[in-house]
């Protein structure tokens, strides 16, 4: 069985998708409008990110050490209300792709708490009993600081005016660590600094052609730019 992809002409094979999709990357690097893309071509539902639910999200990129942990835990809580959902939902709704893996939920405490708050946050995220479904393939989305910093200031978002290089840095440093020992699920490492595969069709085109190939280990993908 065959189905056209909404928004360009790709052809996909039903039974070569995978069911469920993470796709994660740090602030600025496309994940959820590539998530939004990939559930659009293959008519799937989306499990996204509800940043503008959290009342403490603009108070930690005015003033991060005040209001981090609020904000850590507000979004803790969160994912784990969604992955139930997910769980809920698995038996009438199987395909999903997510623009966020709660397993690297603890990467962003890492780089944002202080000690006595990274305590009391683990010993929180310790009590949850997360029941979480692995993905059938995670997708991990990478660009320099530079450019992330780049993209944040070109979508113009206000609470995000503050957000700077250092904090990009230390950010990007804990998902290369995180994803250089996951094992969990398949994992697709993409150098997005020059592709766009949100706005160019040749490069979605030519990512998904290759993250239909991958059913199992790790992978990475750098692709060269198409006007």
């Amino acid at each position: 069985m065959e189905v056209l992809a909404n928004d360009i002409d790709l052809n996909l094979n039903v039974a070569a998708l995978p069911h469920y999709i993470a796709v994660e990357g740090p602030i600025g690097v496309g994940k959820t409008a590539l998530a939004k893309r990939l559930a659009a071509t293959f008519n799937y539902d989306t499990l996204l990110e509800q940043a503008e639910e959290n009342p403490f999200l603009e108070r930690f990129y005015n003033d991060l050490p005040g209001a981090a942990l609020p904000t850590q835990l507000y979004f803790l809580f969160q994912r784990v209300r969604q992955m139930q959902e997910l769980r809920q939902d698995d038996m009438f709704k199987p395909v999903k792709i997510a623009d966020f893996l709660i397993d690297k939920d603890p990467l962003f405490a890492q780089v944002t708490l202080d000690d006595d708050e990274l305590r009391l946050y683990q010993n929180v995220y310790d009590q949850l009993a997360i029941d979480r479904p692995t993905p059938d393939l995670v997708i991990y989305l990478q660009a320099p600081s530079d450019v992330l910093l780049e993209r944040v200031s070109q979508r113009g978002v206000a609470m995000e005016r503050n957000i700077d290089k250092n904090y990009l840095n230390a950010l990007n440093e804990a998902y290369q660590q995180f994803f250089h020992y996951y094992e969990d699920a398949p994992l697709l490492i993409v150098n997005a600094a020059e592709i766009n595969p949100v706005h160019n069709d040749q490069d979605f085109r030519n990512l998904v052609q290759y993250l239909l190939t991958i059913k199992t280990g790790r992978h990475y993908y750098n692709p060269q730019p198409h006007m």
